[in-house]
């Protein structure tokens, strides 16, 4: 799976409408997260670094409740954005995933386990176990 990296609002024009996942690297306003969601209308998930979540207007995340969009607190810890726009989570974590989940794993176990074995955020791992 793939997670494009925003680094900033010039790219907001140059997205592929097609993205669902995105990781917003800069302090997004309420139209920029809008100005996204407009242009890529099959987005499922936001991620916004903490410090910049506090940030996020009321109205703005209700607008995301309400279009089914996930807004996730984390980071992509160790990624350059000048080697690849995108942060890729290996097919190796969701093979583990469904491997627990078919022997019977409740959710709640997968998802710690999964924190304590990977650098993704809580947030990013739950919403994978929910929707895959």
């Amino acid at each position: 799976m793939k997670i494009r990296i925003v680094s900033s609002r010039d790219e907001i024009n140059t997205l592929d409408p097609t993205e669902k996942i995105f990781h917003i690297a800069f302090r997004p306003s309420n139209q920029d997260i809008f100005s996204i969601v407009i242009r890529c209308p099959h987005v499922k998930a936001l991620q916004i670094p903490s410090s910049y979540k506090r940030t996020i207007s009321d109205s703005a995340k209700m607008y995301l409740k309400m279009q089914g969009i996930e807004l996730i607190e984390g980071d992509v810890w160790g990624h350059r954005k000048d080697i690849n726009e995108y942060y890729e989570i290996s097919h190796d974590l969701f093979d583990r995933l469904q491997k627990w989940r078919k022997d019977g794993m409740p959710d709640q176990d997968i998802i710690e386990k999964l924190k304590r074995e990977s650098r993704l955020s809580p947030d990013l791992i739950s919403f994978l176990v929910k929707n895959n």
